[in-house]
């Protein structure tokens, strides 16, 4: 049995809002430090405090909503749109401009504001976070296009890994694809996936990146989805390829909705 679960004492707070597509659980952590979580009107003072069925739990003062069913989205993320919920300098972002009827969703991983493609979506923070880690060994893979001819044997060398300003990067495998007048198509494809970090490494070698495609993600690929447009993956290929099991949740979670139903939220004081 996982750490935070217990039968008798629920779910630790952190994962528990995680779940519920409110933050990853870092994050969560951080917003009970800050003093914006309560259950049934008492502020949360650690991450170790444990939600039972039917309690009420409340950020910045509001009722958070059950955890629904683990969902799961492939959308294809247009360029300009910076992939965050809030943009402190006003830039139009991924969450302002997804289709509507979506839930809460936070994304797995990034895209910065001139990628584009494959973003995956949940509305299971700590899902995103299982998705996240290297330890997952999913690849992923990109189309870049850049300005200039690079030599096809110095891209090679990249399979060994290179250390640009100081920071390492793991191997990255390089295959020039097309040349294009002054500019040449190239596939490539990480583990780990830094900070910017395809753009940082062939700027080190001496080009220029204008054009930047995340075609998959792990096992989840592209395709043919439209630019701005969100497709969910279905239950058999959650159970397949993440080994979510979308019925059991959907069951634990119906039987806790049950619970907060059947429990009258605390009267304020006067």
């Amino acid at each position: 049995m996982a750490e935070d679960e217990n039968p008798e004492r629920g779910e630790r707070i952190a994962k528990w809002l995680a779940r519920a597509g409110i933050a990853s659980r870092r994050e969560a952590e951080r917003l009970i430090e800050e003093g914006r979580v309560a259950i049934g009107g008492e502020k949360v003072r650690t991450p170790a405090t444990f939600v039972k069925p039917g309690d009420v739990v409340q950020l910045n003062g509001k009722q958070v909503a059950n955890p629904e069913r683990t969902r799961l989205f492939r959308y294809h993320k247009p360029r300009g749109l910076v992939t965050t919920h809030r943009d402190p300098d006003g830039r139009p972002t991924v969450f302002d401009n997804l289709p509507p009827g979506l839930p809460r969703l936070i994304s797995v991983g990034r895209l910065d504001l001139n990628s584009e493609g494959l973003l995956l979506l949940t509305n299971d923070g700590e899902l995103a976070r299982r998705l996240e880690l290297p330890s997952q060994g999913w690849v992923r893979r990109y189309r870049v296009r850049v300005n200039g001819h690079p030599d096809p044997y110095k891209l090679s060398l990249l399979n060994r890994g290179i250390t640009v300003e100081g920071v390492r990067y793991g191997p990255i495998e390089a295959e020039l694809d097309t040349k294009q007048g002054d500019n040449s198509w190239l596939t490539m494809s990480l583990q780990e996936g830094k900070n910017r970090e395809l753009r940082r490494v062939l700027a080190h070698l001496g080009f220029q990146v204008s054009r930047l495609i995340r075609l998959a993600y792990g096992p989840f690929q592209l395709g043919i989805l439209p630019k701005g447009a969100a497709e969910e993956v279905n239950g058999k290929i959650m159970r397949e390829q993440l080994g979510v099991d979308v019925e059991k949740h959907q069951d634990k979670r119906r039987a806790a909705r049950k619970a907060a139903a059947a429990t009258p939220p605390p009267v304020a004081e006067d």
